[in-house]
């Protein structure tokens, strides 16, 4: 097992200067904006990102959430009464026509189809008032403190509202399902049009997928109670962050300026790998074993540039026999000016078995049979 020098483990305890931690706040064309860490959730840049406002179609990242964790994509979702000719952005469906959850995903999300909105939301939810109040329950799950759902389109609607930063969360839950990220990250597409010849061909509203490098979606939104409403998000050099601006006039190039701000600013570092060996721990009733303390993961975590966070360790003493590799000893977090950025859970590298005395008794009587067997005469 890899063991670190202990001039560098040193170093990595090292307690820096004090510095500000917290999120930085940023001038912007946007009446609430944010940009969190996609990894950590951690807040980087923000202005007014705890204002209520409405989300116009931005509500749609949470429709999709709940369709995706609800729903299986191969489920026939039909187009209701309700669902056909809502006002707004539409896929067009026809009334009694059915898609896939997945086609109807891609609708929903490329060409912010509102009918596909009630269509799925009355398929997982029976009803589109009951999906809103799912819609709600799960962002507060997500830690949003302040977000109401009571359409599942974002359509004009008084009490329908959330945050920059509750926004992020819940688009950061969204990014942990592969569907969710290839579909918004998807440019153009093509689903089946009931009763015609051709299928329906999909174009992603969000023109940062062909203006800025490494981006990964994710959805626009737009009425003239909301204005103009972003959610986006994009990867450069390991380091993914998820941003929103909401009432933004210039929503694409601000998204742009701020994640260009962003990636200027913090930087992705891993300070240790999975399974790098922290330290060795003695073992009680081992017959004078140890056990090497690993990572189970890396080490990493998006820092304020030229910024060296401290390695702070979570383990005991000592353990005490028998202790089973993989099993969870204590815990390692980056921490910058008290702030935690990482924690990974310490691991043992290696199996230990008991040896006492009791131990090799139990041993001794469970062998007792195959030793008390007598030879076979020899004939």
């Amino acid at each position: 097992m890899k063991r670190l020098a202990p001039a560098l483990l040193a170093a990595l305890f090292l307690i820096l200067l004090p510095c500000a931690a917290s999120a930085r706040e940023v001038s912007t064309s946007a009446k609430s904006c944010v940009i969190i860490d996609e990894c950590s959730g951690r807040v980087l840049l923000s202005h007014h990102a705890d204002t209520p406002l409405p989300m116009a179609s931005t509500t749609k990242v949470m429709t999709a959430l709940l369709a995706l964790e609800r729903g299986n994509l191969s489920d026939p979702v039909t187009c209701g009464r309700n669902a056909f000719g809502v006002p707004g952005t539409s896929i067009y469906l026809s009334l009694g026509e059915t898609l896939t959850l997945e086609q109807m995903l891609y609708g929903l999300m490329l060409q912010s189809g509102n009918d596909a909105a009630v269509a799925i939301a009355e398929h997982i939810g029976g009803t589109a008032e009951e999906f809103c109040r799912m819609m709600t329950a799960r962002a507060r799950e997500l830690g949003c403190t302040d977000t109401v759902f009571l359409t599942p389109h974002g359509l004009p609607c008084d009490g329908h509202h959330t945050t920059a930063h509750d926004l992020a969360l819940i688009a950061r839950e969204a990014m942990t399902h592969e569907t969710f990220r290839a579909i918004v990250s998807t440019r153009r597409a093509k689903i089946p049009w009931q009763g015609r010849d051709y299928d329906r061909v999909l174009n992603n509203k969000n023109r940062l997928l062909a203006t800025y490098e490494g981006t990964t979606g994710i959805k626009t939104g737009y009425t003239r109670a909301a204005g103009r409403c972003l959610v986006f998000g994009a990867e450069r050099d390991g380091m993914r962050i998820i941003g929103v601006v909401l009432n933004c006039p210039d929503w694409f190039g601000e998204a742009a300026r701020l994640m260009d701000t962003a990636f200027a600013e913090y930087e992705a570092i891993t300070l240790l790998r999975t399974g790098d060996c922290l330290r060795t721990l003695p073992v009680a009733l081992s017959g004078g074993g140890e056990v090497s303390a690993v990572l189970a993961a890396d080490l990493t975590c998006v820092a304020e540039k030229n910024a060296l966070p401290a390695v702070e360790l979570s383990l005991p003493d000592s353990m005490t026999a028998p202790v089973t590799a993989g099993q969870t000893l204590g815990e390692a977090r980056l921490v910058w000016q008290g702030e935690t950025l990482c924690a990974v859970p310490v691991i043992a590298g290696q199996t230990v078995p008991r040896d006492d005395f009791p131990a090799r008794w139990e041993r001794f009587l469970a062998l007792w049979p195959l030793l008390a067997v007598e030879p076979s005469p020899v004939q």
